[in-house]
């Protein structure tokens, strides 16, 4: 049976590769337990971005054995709230979802220095995102 009490957020961006993997690896790690984490890419790499893990690494958070995923019909119908990472994918739109669109530079090619600000920024969004919808 569904866990109907915590939020489900997914995170969507092309390659899944980079900025839905901080995303995701960020909320999980900020919420414990409270909600229920998935990201996904319409068109999925073959692995994460070598400089998102490192970035990440420096932060104690350790996303080297995750794995792109394929973005699904109902991955997005089983979440409550769907954010694109800024990269103009579309996902299935269904009612009583929320989506958002989180405008970010994509951190592919970039090497480490390029990739920290870019995870900041995502880590300051998900701060946002958790009191927004986490009951304290």
């Amino acid at each position: 049976m569904p866990d109907t009490t915590r939020p489900t957020v997914l995170f969507v961006c092309v390659h899944n590769a980079g900025r839905s993997q901080m995303a995701a690896a960020f909320l999980t790690h900020l919420s414990g337990d409270r909600v229920e984490v998935r990201s996904a890419g319409s068109t999925p790499a073959d692995a994460v971005n070598p400089s998102v893990v490192a970035a990440m690494a420096e932060l104690g958070i350790d996303i080297s054995a995750e794995t792109p995923k394929i973005l699904t019909v109902e991955a997005v119908r089983a979440s409550d709230v769907v954010i694109t990472m800024g990269c103009g994918d579309t996902c299935p739109v269904f009612p009583g979802k929320r989506y958002l669109d989180w405008q970010l530079p994509d951190p592919a090619g970039q090497g480490v220095d390029a990739v920290r600000p870019i995870r900041d920024e995502i880590e300051k969004r998900i701060h946002t995102l958790i009191a927004e919808i986490t009951v304290p």
